[in-house]
């Protein structure tokens, strides 16, 4: 599949539009970014280790029920995907008090909920991303509540896949970001990655932070991390 006109570039992946209209190409980008890209720099190879985690865990959850724009990974880079309309929520996940949970509302970092929190933010950079409930979507005519209450579903669905196979493989899953499109007859599939930009990984026994935390804090190693996610998710999923 051969890659035409760069249709949309974001922080972490160009998307291309294809021969076919109902398909795109997706490109992972060495970009890294932090606090709504105040902070930026670059990282040899790490769009490539997104694009291998992330087409594994697609598959993963393609194998249980959850339906992804994900048809195939074409190089180091590139995913073949299916054209959706991206709904303007940023739907988080959350299993572990961390970062601005903690900062919004006290909690102690590293505490373990108890219950899966799912957040809704809306989708925009030039507002930072802001933290909305059900009545804002409504009103902002983002989704409808039946789109709503499929979002929450679907979020939780992941959790529950994604939670026990990053146990078997030593990681704790903090928590994560996902966001969904609606492709051309309204169904909704998940979108965008699934990645060590997108969560929040600890090792089980360490503590150690192998995701995006380690440039947002100036940790250092990011690639590093990141081979050791790719590494364990692939011991898992040969």
């Amino acid at each position: 599949m051969e890659k035409k006109e760069l249709i949309y570039e974001g922080k972490g992946k160009k998307l291309f539009a294809t021969g076919d209209s109902a398909l795109l190409i997706a490109e992972f980008k060495d970009d890294l970014t932090a606090f709504n890209a105040q902070k930026k720099s670059q990282e040899k190879g790490k769009g490539a280790l997104n694009a291998a985690i992330s087409a594994k865990l697609f598959e993963l959850l393609e194998r249980n029920g959850v339906a992804t724009h994900l048809i195939k990974r074409l190089d180091e880079t590139d995913h073949l995907i299916k054209k959706t309309r991206i709904i303007p929520i940023e739907v988080v996940v959350r299993n572990i008090a961390t970062g601005s949970l903690t900062k919004r509302l006290g909690i102690a970092e590293g505490t373990k909920l108890p219950f899966t929190l799912v957040e809704f933010y809306y989708k925009n950079d030039d507002l930072g991303d802001p933290l909305l409930n059900d009545e804002h979507a409504l009103l902002m005519n983002l989704a409808n509540e039946k789109e709503l209450t499929a979002l929450k579903r679907l979020a939780r669905k992941i959790n529950d896949i994604l939670l026990p196979f990053f146990e078997s493989v030593r990681l704790k899953l903090v928590d994560f970001k996902v966001e969904f499109g609606r492709d051309e007859k309204g169904a909704i599939l998940l979108a965008d990655e699934i990645s060590p930009d997108s969560c929040r990984f600890w090792d089980a026994l360490s503590g150690e932070k192998l995701d995006k935390d380690r440039f947002r804090q100036d940790l250092g190693g990011v690639k590093v991390a990141y081979e050791e996610v790719l590494k364990r998710v692939q011991e898992a999923l040969r």
